[in-house]
């Protein structure tokens, strides 16, 4: 179809954003439409900002963490210890 069969496009807005390995992307916005703070930079998948000499900081990502790491991030090593002592204590059937 051409333009004269859709009648008029809408007007546009292109808008710079910056991830902070220094890629530009330039998506193009209608006018009238709310333009985000941030946008996925196509290239490495890093948050942009409009801000060329200030971009947004990488998203920060945890290492693997074994359910074990999460247990001990909960409980003390006292309070391991009387858990450990009553599972042993009901399987002696002294409870």
């Amino acid at each position: 179809m051409g333009e004269a069969e859709r009648g008029e496009s809408a007007p546009r807005l292109r808008i710079s954003f910056w991830c902070s390995n220094g890629h530009e992307t330039v998506p193009s916005f209608a006018s009238d439409a709310q333009i985000p703070d941030t946008w996925d930079c196509p290239r490495c998948g890093f948050p942009a900002g409009k801000d060329r000499d200030n971009p947004p900081d990488p998203p920060r990502t945890e290492p693997y963490k074994t359910h074990l790491a999460y247990v001990r991030e909960r409980r003390s090593d006292a309070d391991g210890e009387a858990i450990l002592a009553e599972a042993l204590a009901k399987l002696r059937g002294e409870i």
